[in-house]
């Protein structure tokens, strides 16, 4: 058989996605929310390329993409986000969707957090009672998150009821649910793990709990090798109206996990 016959069946044996790769790195949050599970493979399939995800906390998520190591980089993490592309590693920042942050613990709540007048208020009368917290600890966009309302509420959390994990979203519930603890969570996360734990909400609404995801190219002047048109056509898909009607749709417990942003829905 003739080499340019086996080159031509070698290149129809072979599915052409499966030759281009995009890496993403995320916060825990998209994935084991299971949104990515539902976002992803569309895209997949219309643009011919497979989506390597790297779920960490979005400050690794951010260090990894200023070190050139992703192409692009969806978190929930502002000020660091800000500064990523202000220091001229990312590019095209994209509004893709919010929920928010809520703290949950026993349903008895032992601590009495419903009772607080703001999410500050709670982890006043959280740290008061030294109740057990497990906080993420990972720098990630719920742990940055957590330290501004300790800051808010004038308080430096420290001691034996204060526990830090250094463990993504999913972990953590299960070690607060486990321990009869409190912790802040996002709310997707949280309704995606419901039924796996005993934790309920007993703080919520608090306009400080805003939670706010983003989606920011590496930019290709700082790093010539990563895939720039592939970052920018997963852009262009989470930010269109069928990437946000996919966002949209996605529920668990009856209730929307994360609400679209780049696209007015009806």
């Amino acid at each position: 058989m003739r080499l340019g016959t086996l080159i031509l069946l070698a290149l129809l044996s072979t599915p052409a996605w499966s030759q281009e790769h995009l890496r993403l790195s995320t916060t825990t949050s998209t994935d084991q929310s299971g949104l990515l599970r539902v976002v992803l493979p569309p895209f997949e399939e219309r643009f011919h390329v497979k989506v390597d995800v790297i779920a960490v906390g979005s400050g690794k998520a951010l260090k990894l993409a200023e070190n050139g190591d992703v192409d692009v980089v969806l978190s929930h993490a502002p000020e660091l986000e800000e500064a990523f592309v202000k220091a001229g590693y990312g590019v095209n920042r994209r509004s893709v969707m919010y929920n928010d942050f809520i703290i949950v613990g026993p349903a008895d709540d032992p601590a009495q957090l419903r009772a607080a007048s703001s999410a500050a208020d709670s982890l006043k009368k959280l740290a008061a009672a030294q109740a057990t917290f497990i906080s993420r600890g990972d720098e990630s966009g719920t742990h940055q998150k957590e330290k501004d309302i300790w800051k808010a509420a004038g308080i430096t959390p420290s001691g034996a009821w204060y526990v830090s994990a250094g463990q993504g979203m999913g972990e953590v519930l299960l070690m607060a649910n486990e321990r009869k603890a409190y912790t802040l969570s996002d709310r997707g996360t949280y309704l995606t793990y419901k039924q796996r734990s005993d934790l309920a909400i007993v703080s919520q609404g608090d306009p400080a709990l805003f939670n706010p995801y983003t989606i920011t190219a590496v930019n290709p002047a700082r790093q010539p090798h990563t895939r720039y048109i592939e970052a920018m056509e997963l852009i262009a898909w989470l930010t269109s109206v069928e990437g946000q009607n996919l966002i949209a749709g996605y529920q668990q417990e009856g209730e929307v996990l994360f609400h679209p942003t780049a696209v007015p829905m009806p």
